[in-house]
């Protein structure tokens, strides 16, 4: 099993999972993070540590939050390790509470 970050990350990005991590499994992109599903160990030490609650156990994916787990696998192909702690993005706050964020992914 691994870990998914979903939607709410989208436009956030709030980075206080990735510093309590054992094995470096958070890959960053653009406007969210995603999680490597090759490299998560499925500790769930990252849950709680999200202050938008984006992170869930693969089974516990929420039924609209679904399409995150192959997203997730695709992008952390794609998109380098971030090991260490960062600023949210700097309208974060604004974003935190919005829903039907997909449409404002940035692939980059």
């Amino acid at each position: 099993m691994t870990h998914v970050v979903t939607e709410s990350c989208i436009k956030c990005k709030y980075t206080d999972c990735v510093d309590v991590c054992p094995v470096d499994c958070f890959r960053e992109g653009p406007n969210m993070l995603v999680i490597d599903p090759d490299e998560c160990i499925d500790c769930a030490v990252c849950i709680p540590e999200c202050p938008v609650n984006a992170i869930f156990a693969e089974e516990d994916v929420p039924d609209d939050q679904k399409n995150f787990t192959d997203l997730n696998a695709e992008l952390a192909k794609a998109w380098a390790s971030i090991t260490k702690t960062k600023g949210p993005l700097a309208d974060a706050d604004d974003w935190k509470d919005k829903t039907g964020k997909l449409q404002y992914l940035d692939r980059g």
